[in-house]
């Protein structure tokens, strides 16, 4: 019965270090992360310093008071329509 239990782990072990083997290589030959050249990385740091104007810009001149009313009368209209 020792024998059997023990056949088992090793059996589970040897498949467990074959999984974090193949893990280990895939991860080695994908990395996760992009290496940029400094001219990317200055064009990427420009767009988004141009998309947070743009959206702060948005931001400002959002009128909540109209979103309010706007979600209140959808709200009362999806009631009504029940």
């Amino acid at each position: 019965m020792a024998a059997v239990f023990l056949y088992g782990l090793v059996v589970i072990l040897l498949i467990l270090v074959v999984v974090l083997a193949i893990l280990y290589i895939s991860a080695r030959n994908n990395p996760y992360y992009v290496v940029y050249d400094e001219e990317t990385k200055t064009a990427l740091k420009r767009r988004v310093m141009n998309l947070k104007e743009e959206l702060e810009g948005e931001l400002e001149q959002f009128d909540i008071d109209d979103w309010e009313r706007t979600l209140e009368e959808s709200i009362d209209e999806e009631v009504r329509s029940l």
